[in-house]
């Protein structure tokens, strides 16, 4: 498997803030992977280190064996940040025709707009689409390069579930076709149709680096939330992962095994009462995760894996 990218011990300030703490990571081709994080945890920043648009503080980054900020290291890079901004007054085609201008061996206007669902809209105006309209062209252009690697910030947000299923289905077609993929989402759904390795980023390192099934059994946590006198006796309980308090004197606790976590609380004997269960979201679990995770690329502390693939 030929790596494409090749961060070592990279560090990103802005002023105090430090973006990304020294993460050291590979990405080789052929694959779809999936970088999660709440906002603000460096996802964004470590795209752009990426495709070359910020440098590292300290620490290097290499894209395809060279410098990201070399333009013929670009050449085989596809991206769409978060932020979709088209000329208004072209038409699609004539922006498809454009971007893919740029490029050797680029997929014709045609081909490009029938596997995205564009053809309808080949020649409407770019300032006349919706927002979830121009985010399916923003993510078709990232690969009318026929890119070896393509960087997709967010790439359906504002679309609905069938249009998200679509995109997903077309992602996946082209990474069949060779394309290795890196994707953020705040979906859990959408890392669980596409990814096969997920990197969850926390305040700016490494949490978990492993392969889908690992990751979403560390993060598909269930709440269960009760009043109880004794909270410290069910933390001692096995499977509770972590704990908060309620305003209303209540007591919310993550478990791995919401019926595992109840059986042991009626076996233990400790009295409670009011008992509600729900999943988790996705920022609830990426919050345990760093909460138990203080230190980046260090699996002996955090017990997960921060293996490259």
């Amino acid at each position: 498997m030929t790596t494409l990218v090749k961060l070592d011990h990279v560090t990103r300030r802005f002023g105090d803030i430090t973006a990304l703490d020294d993460v050291s990571l590979e990405i080789g081709s052929g694959r779809i992977v999936g970088l999660l994080g709440p906002n603000g945890a460096g996802k964004t920043t470590l795209l752009s280190l990426v495709q070359g648009l910020r440098r590292a503080s300290s620490g290097t980054v290499e894209l395809f064996g060279g410098n990201p900020a070399d333009p013929r290291n670009r050449m085989h890079l596809g991206s769409t940040p978060q932020e979709t901004a088209l000329p208004p007054t072209l038409r699609v085609g004539e922006v498809i025709d454009f971007v893919g201008a740029h490029f050797e061996n680029a997929m014709s206007r045609d081909a490009l707009a029938e596997e995205f669902g564009l053809t309808e809209l080949l020649r409407r105006q770019t300032g006349a689409l919706s927002g979830g309209q121009k985010r399916r062209l923003s993510v078709a252009l990232a690969f009318v390069g026929r890119p070896r690697l393509v960087l997709l910030d967010e790439p359906t947000t504002g679309l609905d579930v069938d249009a998200r299923r679509a995109l997903w289905a077309a992602v996946r077609r082209q990474q069949d076709a060779g394309a290795t993929v890196v994707v953020t989402s705040h979906y859990l759904e959408e890392i669980e149709a596409l990814a096969e390795r997920v990197i969850v980023i926390g305040e700016g390192r490494v949490i978990v680096d492993d392969d889908l099934t690992t990751v979403l059994s560390q993060v598909g946590l269930r709440l269960l939330r009760f009043t109880t006198p004794a909270p410290d006796a069910v933390r001692a309980l096995t499977g509770v992962v972590d704990s908060r308090p309620e305003h209303d004197g209540s007591c919310t606790f993550f478990v791995q095994d919401a019926d595992v976590a109840v059986a042991e609380l009626v076996r233990s004997d400790i009295p409670f009462s009011g008992l509600t269960v729900r999943g988790a979201t996705l920022e609830e679990a990426f919050l345990t995760l760093i909460a138990d995770s203080p230190k980046q690329n260090d699996a002996a502390t955090a017990g997960v894996s921060t293996r490259g693939i």
